[in-house]
C-alpha cells in the first residue's frame, strides 16, 4: 500500500523540523530573557567581577595574619572555616540555623550512599531513601528565595532613592550665552555620594542683575546610602545658602558650618570644588575644599591646575576659605572631577591616574563640552574594562565659546 504524504518519511521530517524550530525559538526567548541579550564573554567577565567583589567582602573579616602561622592541612581547614563563618554571619540568626540544618541533611544524604564492588570495578549506589536529599535541596532553595526577596525589596527601595537623588541634580545644564556645560555621574552602587550642580545666583543685593554662574562638584566621604543621605543635605544647604547674596568664600563658610554640624565629629566630611563665573567678563573665582584640583585647558593647548584647596567641609567650623581667580578666554576648557575618575582601577588593580587623564584631555577633540566629556569617560571605560567600579565617578566640563 502506498504511503500517504501525511504518514510518509517526508511528512515526519517536516513535523520534526517544525518541532525543532519551535523548541529552538522558545530556547532563544528563554536565553534572551535570562541574559538580557548580554554576550557570553561579557557575562563571564561580569560573573568574575562580582565573584571577586563578593570574595573581598568575606575575606575582609578573615584574620589572615593568624592563618599564616598555620601550615599544611590545618591552614586549609582553618581558612575554609573562617570563610564559612564570614558567610554564615551575614545571615540572620534564624536563617543561620536553617542553613545549618539543610547542610546537615545534605551530609546525611551523602553518608548514606553505599559503595559496592562489582565485576567491572567499584560502583557508587545512591541512597535508597531520597528524603534527606529532597529536604536538603528544598531547604537551600527556600533559603535562597528568602535572600532574593530581601534583595528585591532592598533594590526597589534603592531604585526609589536613586530617583530622588536624580531630582537633586540638574537634568540639563543652564543656558548661559557664551558658555557650554556638560556633566555626568556614575555611582558605584545604586546611589552614591557625588554631587554636581550649575546654576545662576545673585551676588549683590544692590544690583539684582549682578548674577554669577555657580559651578559645584562635591564628594561625600563613603559610598552608597550613608553618602547619598549626606549628599542630599549638602544639596539642600547649598541651594538655601546660594539664595543669599554674598561672595563665594562666604557661601563656602556657611556650607562648612552646616557640614560640621552634621559630620559625626568629622567622620563624614565632604570634599568640594566651587567656582563662580562672571558671564560678561569671564572672570572665574574658585575655591577647593580638599578636592582634586580641576584642569584648565587653554585654547592654546596649555594645561593649568586650579590649586586653591584647604580642609574638606565638615572638619573644622573655623576654617578660613580663600578664593583663587583667573580669567577664561574663548576656547578654554575647564574639567572638574571627583577622585573616582582618576582612581578607577582595571583588572590588574592599576589606577587610571591623573597622568592618563591629562593625556586623554590633550588628545580630546576641541569641540563641544559634551563631546569632550564623552571622550574622557570613554577613555576611563576603555582602561577599566570589565573591572568592577569601586567608587563614584563624576565629571563636569565647562567650555567658553
Amino acid at each position: 500500500m502506498a504511503q500517504t504524504p501525511s504518514s510518509g518519511p517526508e511528512a515526519f521530517a517536516e513535523k520534526a523540523g517544525s518541532l525543532l524550530t519551535r523548541i529552538g525559538r522558545h530556547l532563544d526567548v528563554f536565553w534572551q530573557r535570562v541574559t538580557e541579550g548580554i554576550e557570553i564573554q561579557s557575562l563571564w567577565a561580569q560573573f568574575m567581577a562580582e565573584a571577586r567583589a563578593s570574595y573581598s567582602l568575606y575575606t575582609r573579616e578573615v584574620d589572615w595574619a593568624a592563618l599564616e602561622r598555620e601550615s599544611g592541612a590545618r591552614r586549609v581547614f582553618k581558612t575554609a572555616s573562617a570563610l564559612f563563618w564570614a558567610m554564615l554571619l551575614k545571615l540572620s540568626p534564624a536563617r543561620r540555623v536553617f542553613l545549618l540544618i539543610a547542610l546537615a541533611l545534605g551530609i546525611l544524604a551523602l553518608t548514606s550512599a553505599r559503595i559496592e564492588k562489582t565485576d567491572g570495578g567499584v560502583r557508587a549506589q545512591l541512597p535508597q531513601n531520597f528524603t534527606f536529599i529532597l529536604l536538603a535541596l528544598g531547604g537551600l532553595v527556600f533559603l535562597l528565595a528568602l535572600e532574593l526577596a530581601d534583595r528585591v525589596t532592598m533594590k526597589r527601595d534603592l531604585e526609589i532613592a536613586r530617583e530622588i537623588q536624580r531630582w537633586l541634580v540638574p537634568a540639563a545644564p543652564p543656558q548661559v550665552p557664551g558658555v557650554d556645560i556638560a556633566f555626568a555621574t556614575r555611582p558605584a552602587n545604586t546611589v552614591g555620594g557625588d554631587y554636581y550642580d550649575a546654576f545662576l545666583r545673585e551676588v549683590d543685593k544692590g544690583d539684582p542683575g549682578a548674577r554669577r554662574l555657580l559651578l559645584v562638584v562635591a564628594d561625600v566621604a563613603g559610598k552608597s546610602v550613608p553618602a547619598a543621605l549626606l549628599m542630599a543635605t549638602f544639596q539642600a544647604s547649598l541651594r538655601a545658602l546660594a539664595t543669599v547674596p554674598g561672595t563665594l568664600a562666604e557661601l563656602v563658610a556657611g556650607l562648612n558650618r552646616y557640614a560640621c554640624a552634621h559630620s559625626l565629629g568629622g567622620r563624614r566630611f565632604t570634599t568640594a570644588f566651587l567656582a563662580e563665573l562672571d558671564p560678561t567678563t569671564r572672570a572665574l573665582a574658585y575655591l577647593g575644599a580638599g578636592h582634586n584640583a580641576p584642569i584648565l585647558r587653554r585654547a592654546s593647548g596649555q594645561l593649568e591646575r586650579l590649586e586653591a584647596s584647604t580642609l574638606p567641609l565638615g572638619i573644622d567650623p573655623d576654617t578660613r576659605y580663600e578664593c583663587g581667580s583667573t580669567t577664561l578666554a574663548p576656547g578654554d576648557l575647564l574639567v572638574i572631577f571627583t577622585d573616582g575618575m582618576v582612581e578607577a582601577v582595571n583588572e590588574k588593580e592599576e589606577d587610571f591616574g591623573e597622568s592618563r587623564l591629562l593625556q586623554a584631555l590633550q588628545a580630546s577633540p576641541a569641540t563641544t563640552a559634551a563631546q569632550t566629556l564623552k571622550y574622557l569617560m570613554g577613555a576611563v571605560d576603555a582602561f577599566v574594562g570589565q573591572a568592577r567600579q569601586h567608587d563614584d565617578v563624576t565629571c563636569l566640563i565647562l567650555r567658553v565659546g
